[in-house]
């Protein structure tokens, strides 16, 4: 049984290896089995067609991109303990440790970004999973910024679209970078000055 996990696993792997270096369009079912070095009929034991093989790499991607937001019953806690300020900076470490700096995630997420115009899956997790999650979850922490009295009395879906969206596009360019293997000090830089930024703009 151990062995046939393993197996799953290497061809899960290998997949993403292929899918996010090349393309999913380019990448065969042959391609796959010659590197991890089995059959092709030891590939279908495990996964009936190449769209299950794709499906079961954005499920991974699903899984991973959940664990980035906090569950919203432990939300007032955090809020408690933790200053605004250094709550949206760790909340933005955080993000970036899951989406970018996690290699298999960042490949996947190169994997969704390639065929988000091709894929009608790929669409949705990039607009539903990534964006609108993180944006109610944000809408759901300036919501309580605002009864706290820690920032002025903006609409909280507002604030969480113009905190984000410039996130999403930094970490966009962080990824490019990344994958050529370039500095990436100047974005990780002005991330976090978006934070300083921001916050200081709307706090009280």
């Amino acid at each position: 049984m151990k062995k046939s996990n393993s197996t799953k696993e290497k061809i899960l792997d290998t997949a993403i290896d292929l899918f996010s270096h090349s393309s999913y369009s380019s990448a065969s079912i042959r391609d796959i089995t010659q590197a991890v070095g089995i059959k092709e009929s030891s590939l279908y034991y495990h996964f009936r067609s190449k769209e299950e093989l794709l499906n079961c790499i954005f499920d991974i991607y699903q899984e991973e991109i959940q664990k980035v937001c906090p569950p919203i019953e432990v939300l007032d806690h955090l809020l408690a303990i933790t200053p605004p300020e250094i709550f949206l900076q760790q909340g933005l470490q955080k993000f970036k440790s899951y989406i970018c700096d996690s290699p298999k995630v960042s490949k996947i997420s190169r994997i969704i970004s390639t065929l988000q115009f091709s894929h009608p899956r790929a669409r949705t997790i990039i607009l539903d999973d990534l964006y609108e999650q993180n944006i109610k979850f944000l809408e759901i922490v300036f919501t309580k910024f605002i009864e706290l009295g820690y920032i002025h009395n903006h609409p909280a879906r507002l604030l969480a679209v113009e905190y984000q969206y410039p996130v999403f596009s930094l970490i966009t360019q962080y990824q490019i970078m990344q994958f050529d293997g370039r500095d990436t000090s100047s974005i990780e830089k002005q991330l976090q000055d978006h934070v300083l930024f921001f916050f200081h703009k709307i706090k009280k």
